[in-house]
């Protein structure tokens, strides 16, 4: 049996064999690759091997569940983006290739975030871009963009992966908020300790609130009954008339206009400040796709966000 023949070593390297090899690193999942490039597993698997044989070296160890970069894989692997990287410039600085992303965008998002705020202008992104697709994910599961071949998500809070690269779109201001029945049944805590005495409704985990006051940062430990998962949740709890909560202005901001609930502790900020971010994985080769998204996003939002504005709610 013998291999294929190396092809001259001064043929030009086929830019969409490169590019699929680099996205199939970093998702280390051909398979997964191959479906962003609208080809299949074993077309993808073809291309990796063409570049392989082209460049006379093993690029990917290969196993029945995942691959990894072999040594020359990592050497070219650096070089690649950067190949990639000057295509993409080359290609934006002339004719049609002026600021046009293509191709299919996927996008994680929370929920309630992406119904409220992003998924009823998705059309005049796709009208703005109509060479992008779009495939738009909501969860309020924190998925791994690399493993499962997301090119941007859009998170909210503190970020702990430091190995995204992070754009804030804006901010995220935070109340503390009840309904104005609530505080008629339970009276109004006047002081961040009063919540000990509150019927407070925590979303996941955080029973730690903290605040900022005169004597410096308090945490204070809260309880009670309800204790969900879903901001909707326990925004429809507040409206009924159980309990206090931490909420986002993009949540509950037409409540608060409305009356139908009311802030309280307006004196004692929250001590740490969030944010709304857009995160991607790093690379030097950021599609414009990605870009596009990331900055039609933010000037959606604008700079105090739409929901903040009073003349706008």
């Amino acid at each position: 049996m013998t291999s294929d023949p190396i092809p001259a070593p001064d043929k030009p390297l086929d830019l969409l064999d490169v590019a699929l090899f680099v996205r199939a690193a970093l998702l280390a999942n051909v398979t997964a690759a191959g479906r962003e490039f609208g080809v299949s597993a074993a077309v993808a698997s073809a291309r990796i091997a063409q570049l392989e044989r082209q460049l006379g070296a093993r690029l990917l160890h290969r196993t029945t569940r995942r691959i990894s970069l072999t040594q020359d894989g990592e050497v070219f692997m650096a070089r690649a983006d950067a190949l990639l990287s000057a295509a993409d410039a080359a290609r934006a600085s002339v004719g049609h290739g002026r600021s046009e992303p293509y191709g299919r965008l996927k996008v994680s998002m929370s929920s309630s975030f992406g119904r409220q705020h992003v998924a009823p202008v998705i059309p005049a992104f796709l009208r703005r871009y109509p060479s992008v697709s779009l495939d738009l994910r909501l969860s309020d599961e924190i998925v791994d963009l690399v493993d499962d071949g997301y090119d941007v998500a859009v998170r909210l809070g503190a970020l702990k992966d430091s190995t995204l690269v992070a754009r804030k779109l804006a901010v995220n201001r935070r109340v503390l908020c009840c309904s104005p029945a609530y505080l008629a049944e339970r009276g109004t805590p006047r002081h961040p300790a009063d919540l000990a005495q509150h019927e407070c409704v925590i979303l996941g985990d955080q029973r730690d609130w903290s605040f900022a006051t005169p004597q410096g940062p308090l945490t204070v430990r809260v309880g009670g009954r309800l204790v969900a998962s879903n901001g909707e949740a326990i925004r429809e709890a507040l409206v009924d008339g159980f309990g206090i909560a931490i909420k986002s202005t993009w949540d509950v901001g037409p409540l608060l206009a409305s009356g139908a609930l009311v802030t309280v502790l307006d004196d004692y900020p929250f001590a740490d400040d969030v944010a709304i971010w857009a995160v991607y994985p790093s690379r030097a080769h950021v599609p414009l796709k990605t870009l596009a998204f990331i900055a039609f996003l933010a000037e959606h939002f604008g700079d105090p966000p739409y929901w903040d504005r009073a003349d706008e709610r």
